[in-house]
């Protein structure tokens, strides 16, 4: 039954109905309703976040991710070299920062049947004065090609017309692909090719130890990762009845005949990819050969970016294309990011600065809000340190977790913003997905980031 008297507002269901937004606050506020709801949200929260940080951990399961220990038998070694000759391509523009580090490792394999095609893609730099200095002067010279390419043809991006490059004068029965700003332990081809072999696997990555100089490496490397093996767990790679894929451009080997069957770099819709050892992976595993993701940081080291705005760029180019649910997984990163990474760590804040205001009544109290940031940071902090500990950051970088994440965001939207506007995204001096419609082009010069 309605009530009659309108006298008695506030405690009428009636009223609930006024047009006075004024009066239905005041209305709330006794009821204590907005107490209820910021409760409510900063509890929903709370269960978010950790259920969140566990399903990462049971997700990225780090079982998945043991060390492979050195093989023992002398005979595995042996019969991985009998009649196997692998032939090592490297696509290499502007390197003349990594190149002699990268090539004179890899002439150092203690493997006998293999070559080593390092593909100069237009470097402008001193990367071709050193390669020729190696190949002059090197012990083991006689194992380098050096091959250099000078246009890049239309409809095509710059690595997977390296790498296609390099394929077309490569001889060995299985291929390895690898960049420019590696470092190969002595016995990292022969392990590869052993395992391979022993396991009947057809393309093998490995995981690599990551060199991170500087403050902003140590920064984000670790977000990168969370992000890569929450869309990517090896576990799943590994599976052959699921359809997720990657490879670590790093260091991928694959047996020859698997790669011409399904088309290799040559195929139209890999010509022109920015994710070449994603896409690789993914047709290798679509075709019924199998694949293998295994830990190899004792095998493999890499120095991706020296400084900020290289570290900024290199992520731009690949965050939003590299993305698995495409523009809906985009954008829900850059809602969800904040809400798992940022505002844990601004809670321990809210609560200091609650109870400093002293303010008496209804609202949540700070004991609360400092339980809620110890329930959130605890889960959130742990998975942290482990990654943390996988890439050899040292452990109080751990706090540095909402600094990553914002400036992610950052990278996440300008990437976003970048591909769809069809501005493009540039790396190595030439941009890609731009408003000319070609699939990239050279550009001479970069401003801003």
């Amino acid at each position: 039954m309605l009530c009659r008297d309108c006298t008695l507002v506030p405690t009428c269901p009636q009223y609930l109905f006024s047009p006075s937004p004024i009066a239905i606050i005041k209305y709330m506020k006794k009821r204590n309703w907005f107490t209820s709801w910021r409760r409510l949200l900063l509890w929903s929260h709370v269960l978010g976040v950790v259920g969140f940080y566990i399903a990462l951990w049971f997700r990225t399961n780090p079982n998945s991710r043991k060390s492979q220990p050195a093989l023992k038998s002398a005979s595995i070694f042996n019969s991985a070299q009998a009649g196997r000759s692998v032939s090592i391509i490297v696509p290499a523009r502007n390197e003349e920062q990594n190149i002699r580090r990268c090539v004179t490792s890899l002439l150092e394999q203690n493997y006998d049947d293999y070559e080593v095609i390092v593909v100069d893609d237009g470097s402008t730099d001193g990367t071709a004065r050193i390669l020729d200095e190696i190949a002059h002067y090197h012990p083991q010279r006689q194992r380098l090609y050096v091959l250099r390419l000078r246009d890049l043809p239309k409809g095509w991006a710059g690595k997977p017309h390296a790498l296609h490059a390099g394929v077309q004068e490569a001889r060995g029965d299985w291929l390895m692909f690898t960049d420019a700003d590696t470092w190969h332990a002595p016995g990292a081809l022969r392990f590869a090719m052993s395992k391979a072999l022993a396991e009947g696997i057809d393309l093998l990555s490995l995981s690599t130890e990551q060199e991170l100089p500087g403050f902003w490496n140590k920064v984000m490397m670790p977000m990168a990762y969370l992000g890569i093996s929450m869309q990517y767990p090896t576990r799943l790679v590994n599976d052959p009845n699921s359809p997720v894929a990657i490879a670590n451009g790093q260091f991928i080997l694959l047996r020859r005949e698997a790669y011409d069957i399904v088309g290799g770099y040559a195929r139209p819709d890999m010509r022109n990819t920015l994710l070449d050892d994603r896409d690789l992976a993914r047709n290798i595993k679509e075709n019924g050969f199998r694949l293998q993701f295994v830990d190899g940081r004792k095998l493999v080291r890499v120095r991706m970016y020296a400084t900020l705005r290289e570290t900024w760029r290199g992520w731009r180019k690949n965050v939003f294309l590299g993305s698995r649910g495409g523009l809906p997984f985009v954008l829900l990163q850059l809602i969800g990011l904040p809400m798992i990474a940022i505002i844990p760590f601004l809670l321990p804040l809210l609560a200091w600065l609650k109870r400093r205001s002293m303010r008496k009544g209804n609202a949540i109290s700070a004991a609360e809000l400092y339980t809620a940031s110890l329930l959130e940071l605890g889960p959130l902090l742990a998975y942290r340190l482990w990654m943390d500990k996988q890439l050899n950051v040292p452990w109080y970088y751990a706090f540095t977790h909402p600094l990553a994440a914002a400036m992610f965001e950052g990278i996440i939207a300008q990437s976003t913003w970048r591909v769809l506007t069809r501005k493009g995204v540039d790396w190595r001096g030439r941009q890609y997905y731009s408003k000319g419609g070609e699939t990239a082009r050279e550009i001479t010069s970069i401003g801003g980031l």
